[in-house]
């Protein structure tokens, strides 16, 4: 794991100084791109010897582009230079620390919200703030479907949990009903 972190490291400092100047953006495309790049078959494709550089490329961005939402060039190019140096299977730890990095220079912390229900408009803001107060930290949400919540929410920020689920909640009375 180590060994990945490192290999990951130059190339994630790269990526945040080239993209200063759009980070957002750019954490959005990357983040799409680590998401192709878990596949183990696409791993397994990329790493055939008789598969061209030309062939992987053309297949990652073509799973990675969105019709709304195409790779822009900065992506691309990135993407080449990636594969390129066979690197591919170290592109969500490239991920990892370019968050990280992103999240240091704009004062935010990563939190997941895990909702039974789709969260959108005022009901995800009204979410942001309650949790922003209670973390008392300015959060980047990103929210998960988890139907097995039944209701409410579960919020992960770092190592912390706030869970005021259904589920949760069930469970507390069970363990109170038991002992």
């Amino acid at each position: 794991m180590a060994e990945l972190a490192t290999i990951a490291r130059p190339y994630a400092d790269a990526l945040f100084k080239a993209q200063s100047s759009d980070l957002t953006a750019t954490a959005v495309w990357l983040d799409r791109l680590a998401a192709v790049a878990e596949n183990a078959q696409l791993l397994q494709f990329a790493e055939n010897p008789t598969v061209e550089t030309d062939q992987v490329f053309d297949v990652m961005a073509g799973v990675a582009s969105k019709e709304d939402a195409p790779l822009p060039e900065a992506a691309k190019n990135f993407l080449r230079l990636v594969i390129e140096n066979g690197r591919l299977a170290t592109l969500p730890e490239i991920a990892r620390q370019f968050r990280s990095l992103k999240n240091t220079a704009t004062g935010t912390t990563d939190a997941v919200v895990f909702s039974a229900f789709p969260l959108e408009g005022a009901a995800l803001e009204e979410v942001a703030t309650a949790l922003e107060r209670r973390f008392g930290r300015k959060l980047g949400l990103r929210v998960e479907l988890d139907p097995s919540l039944i209701g409410g929410i579960r919020a992960v920020v770092g190592d912390e949990v706030l869970d005021t689920s259904v589920k949760a909640r069930l469970e507390q009375m069970k363990v109170a009903l038991i002992s």
